[in-house]
């Protein structure tokens, strides 16, 4: 038997995690599921592939969330939302939760209503952490094929990965990264289109000193392409899609950073 590669050992583990979290009952406490979410991270340690606060307030996954509905594109099973006759098209790539989680299509409605036919394409299959860029580029030929003309792709965590290896291709037009993971300062010098990179104060993974290196990187490009970096004051990973609907501030912090994303896309694409 071949030896099993340990970045995708890991990658089951957590995603297995992940759905037992999103699973749990009503009952539990969010005291109870932050120390759920301790245990399995000391269980973890030192394979720094996901930091506390990759899976901190776990959404509970519905299949019924929002306005859209679920279609195959690519070969993907796909959340769409707004009119399937636009020229404009975002695509937005989900965090480990997939994309049933129900605040990342409030995002997908929203932003359909800015005259957006917007798509969120389940990249996991029930696996994580598959080779969502190459699944990407197939999908996306499958948008041009039903006559988008621009395409713009924003990342959340593990998407962030996936929307800036994109952003190095011809297959988008704009890109925005929301607390991404797995970014590196390398992956920005590559960067063809323009991107936004939208950053958390309390950040594991990508850290505001991360992110300043890339925002370093995209000013000194000889071939340079547009870029906004921001850095969002008192928020932590996951802040745009896994915020608790009842806690006010919370919920406009998020939609603050909407609002950017939003902007970008209407700036670049429109």
């Amino acid at each position: 038997m071949g030896k099993t590669n340990s970045y995708e050992d890991f990658s089951v583990q957590v995603f297995r995690f992940a759905i037992y979290i999103s699973l749990l009952s009503a009952e539990e406490t969010a005291k109870e599921k932050q120390l759920i979410v301790v245990q399995c991270l000391v269980k973890l340690k030192g394979k720094r592939m996901l930091g506390p606060n990759c899976l901190t307030n776990p959404p509970v996954s519905n299949a019924s969330a929002g306005i859209g509905h679920v279609a195959n594109f690519g070969g993907l099973n796909t959340y769409v939302t707004g009119s399937p006759f636009a020229l404009l098209s975002i695509i937005l790539i989900s965090d480990v939760f997939g994309f049933e989680a129900p605040n990342l299509r409030t995002l997908a409605d929203k932003s359909a209503a800015a005259g957006f036919f917007v798509a969120v394409p389940d990249f996991f299959h029930g696996d994580p952490y598959i080779k969502g860029s190459a699944q990407a580029k197939a999908f996306i030929d499958a948008l041009k094929e039903k006559g988008v003309s621009k395409i713009g792709a924003a990342g959340f965590c593990w998407g962030g990965k996936v929307a800036v290896e994109l952003s190095k291709t011809d297959y988008i037009q704009a890109s925005v990264l929301l607390h991404p993971a797995f970014t590196t300062v390398d992956d920005f010098k590559d960067v063809k289109v323009p991107i936004s990179i939208l950053g958390a104060e309390f950040d594991e993974l990508t850290p505001p000193k991360a992110v300043k290196q890339y925002e370093e990187v995209l000013a000194t490009k000889s071939d340079h392409v547009d870029y906004f970096v921001k850095v969002f004051r008192n928020v932590s990973h996951g802040w745009t899609t896994r915020y608790n609907n009842s806690d006010p501030v919370a919920v406009e912090k998020a939609n603050e950073a909407h609002e950017y994303m939003l902007k970008w896309f209407v700036q670049h694409l429109k």
